[in-house]
Formats: structure tokens, sequence, C-alpha cells
């Protein structure tokens, strides 16, 4: 009936609201005073008492009192964007400001939180910066934007001099050079994110002999994000990269360059076999991607031999 899908309608937009669960990956382990989870359960107390008294003016977002000025993971702090580019369809690189030349302050691999505000109401999702740990005077995301996802919506209203809020770092993956004889990172759609400051801290270093072995697993040629920095990469000796299309079957539509390089379908038991196999040396995996990607992988790994203390899940 009418009623039904009406409350229907508006039990999505309650579950659209509702804060997102940090993963125990984004937990740094470090015993901070406010957590991720504590802020996470924070704002779910805040959301459900909202949702209970069915008031939404409860979620309304007030400016913090304080006006820090540096990057702190309690407290968002204002970014101007500088520049925006559509890299496809669906997905921008986002530039945004930083006083003088100062640096971000981020390990390669760590991520912020963004928040939006949409109608009055406040969302936050994830994102990690692929600009190089060490950017001066910037920092740039790729953020995908989804037909009906309410950050899309905030993220398309974005035009360069605007600000954005950002609090952060977060993450517990801390890469240190030659800490790894290899590493095979596995990433799906903006799941790259994580992988380009790490990949271009370690190209930056000559002292840094690690091999890396990235997988980038796309649905077509044409939605693969970043290609120039991913081509520039594999020209060094000790990078290689590969791609694994879903939606495309056939190599002749490809750069002759890509062909040797590219597989089709998806990322499964036996290409992640052969993946590990052909490592150099038992390499260290790094994935990221959506919630399912990433289950997949780490089953996969495990079949092919590597222990849950070799590879982690961002």
């Amino acid at each position: 009936t009418m009623g039904e899908r009406e409350e229907d309608g508006a039990e999505e937009a309650w579950l659209q609201l509702r804060p997102v669960e940090p993963l125990p990956s984004q937990c740094c382990g470090g015993g901070c005073s406010l957590c991720v989870f504590d802020l996470y359960h924070r704002d779910l107390a805040r959301w459900e008492a909202a949702r209970a008294s069915k008031d939404r003016s409860l979620l309304s977002w007030q400016e913090s009192q304080s006006c820090p000025s540096k990057l702190s993971p309690e407290t968002f702090l204002a970014f101007r964007i500088s520049a925006m580019d559509k890299l496809t369809k669906d997905t921008y690189r986002v530039r945004f400001a930083l006083p003088g030349n100062s640096q971000l302050g981020l390990q390669p691999g760590q991520h912020l939180v963004l928040r939006g505000i949409v109608d009055n109401l406040e969302i936050q999702r994830a994102y990690t910066p692929i600009s190089p740990a060490n950017a001066e005077g910037y920092f740039e995301v790729l953020i995908k934007c989804y037909k009906t996802g309410l950050m899309s919506r905030y993220v398309e209203s974005w035009r360069a001099g605007d600000t954005a809020f950002w609090r952060g770092p977060f993450g517990g993956f801390f890469y240190k050079p030659n800490q790894y004889g290899e590493l095979l990172m596995l990433a799906a759609g903006t799941g790259l994110a994580p992988m380009v400051p790490i990949l271009q801290s370690i190209t930056d270093n000559a002292d840094d002999e690690t091999f890396v072995t990235l997988v980038g697993c796309f649905k077509t040629f044409e939605g693969i994000y970043l290609k120039t920095f991913l081509q520039e990469q594999a020209r060094f000796w000790n990078v290689r990269t590969f791609f694994v299309l879903s939606q495309e079957n056939s190599p002749e539509q490809l750069p002759w360059s890509y062909r040797e390089k590219t597989h089709f379908g998806r990322l499964g038991q036996g290409l992640i076999e052969e993946l590990v196999s052909c490592c150099r040396r038992k390499p260290f995996a790094l994935v990221c991607g959506s919630a399912e990607f990433t289950e997949d992988i780490a089953r996969c790994l495990q079949c092919a031999g590597l222990t849950g203390d070799s590879y982690f899940l961002f």
C-alpha cells in the first residue's frame, strides 16, 4: 500500500544517514583518547536517538567552536577546494589547498574522514589521499559518486573555491622502506587510492628496493584511473602492473602496451595463485576495494598459502 511504501522510503532515508561503522583496520591500535570507534559510537547514539524520536533536526550540523589549525582525528578542519577533475563519468580527483607549502602529515596509505552536509544533515565517509605523503601545499583524493548516495550529491555540488571539512589521520598500516621484499597490491576501483602514495614513496626513494606487483581491477579499460601515473610507475625496475577487466573480453580493443598485462573476467583463486607464485619472493599483500572484494581476496590469499600476518586489508 501507499502508506507502507512511504514507510519503506522513510526507513531507507534514515539508513542512509546512519554513521558507517569503521573497519577494524581503521583503528590504529594506538589507544587514542578518542578512537575512531569512540567517535562512531557517539555518532551512532545521536543517530539512534534522532531516529527513535523521528526528529532529523537532532542530526543537523553544528560548527565546532574551537578553530584548530592542525589536522586532528577528533575535530573537523576546513580545507579549500582548489581544483576538481572528472576522471571518468562518476569519479573525481579533487585537490585541496594547504596553507603555504605545508604538508598534510599523513603516512602513506592512511586515510581521512570527510564530513558532508546534505539538507543540513551530517554524513561522514573515509577517503585515502592519493597525493604523495610529502606533497607540499595541497593534497588530492579520488571520490567515486553513486547515483543514490547522499555524500555523492554533496560532492557533485562542489566547485573550486568551496570549503570541505576533514578530520584524521586514521589507519593502522604504516609502510617502512624495505620492510617487505615484495608488496602485492590488489585493488578494485577507487581501492587504488591507498596504494598510490605507498607506491610513490617506494619509487621516490632510491634506497627502497621493495618489489611491487600492482593489480588494478576495473570494469572497463576506459574506467582505469590514473593511467599516466601507473604507466610512469611501471617503468621503474622494481614495479610491475597488471589489470583485470570484468566487462571487456577482447585484447584487440586494447592499446599494445596493455595487451600482455591485462586479464579478462574477475580476480579469482587461479589468478591470485599465479600472481603470488610469480612474485620474486614471498609477498606481503595489500588489499582494498568493496567489502565483498576484500573478503573474497583474503580467502584466495589464504588458499594461496599467505597467512593472516602476510596481508593487510584496508
